[in-house]
């Protein structure tokens, strides 16, 4: 392994950080926290996350010494991947939600009979008047016995 913090700091927080930041970036990509970033995004960070993961392990485990590059975009690119998950988390989260449908509903009939503007009817049958209650009637006279 080539850390060692006492002889060279400088490459070896340098390994350390392209490591952190590869890791975090493939799992922004991989997990898709809360759905904020699209398909392509993902893919850019798994890709980049992967890419610095991978120079990390070389320089950690396979670099033999010697001359070696720092890139200045393994400062700068996980700052703004993380930046833009983290800006499309917010403006997901803001989003109005969407309405569910409405319930089904009868088609419109003007002429149901629970509709009070509802057209009238010419030549329907009348309703029927309301019956009074049978009033009790006096008996009927009867003629006088013959006699």
């Amino acid at each position: 392994m080539n850390l060692d913090f006492t002889v060279d700091p400088l490459f070896s927080w340098y390994v350390v950080l392209l490591a952190i930041s590869g890791i975090a970036m493939v799992v922004l990509g991989a997990v898709n926290v809360g759905g904020g970033l699209s398909g392509g995004w993902r893919v850019i960070n798994v890709i980049a996350g992967i890419a610095f993961a991978g120079y990390a392990y070389y320089l950690a485990f396979v670099f033999e010494g010697g001359e070696y590059r720092m890139f200045f975009q393994a400062f700068i690119l996980p700052v703004l991947l993380i930046a833009n998950a983290v800006k499309a988390l917010v403006a997901r989260s803001n989003a109005p939600a969407v309405p569910q449908p409405a319930a089904y509903q009868a088609p419109y009939d003007p002429n149901a009979a629970y509709n009070p503007n509802a057209a009238q009817n010419p030549y329907a049958q009348p309703a029927p008047a309301p019956q009074a209650a049978p009033v009790a009637q006096p008996p009927a006279p009867q003629a006088p016995p013959a006699g």
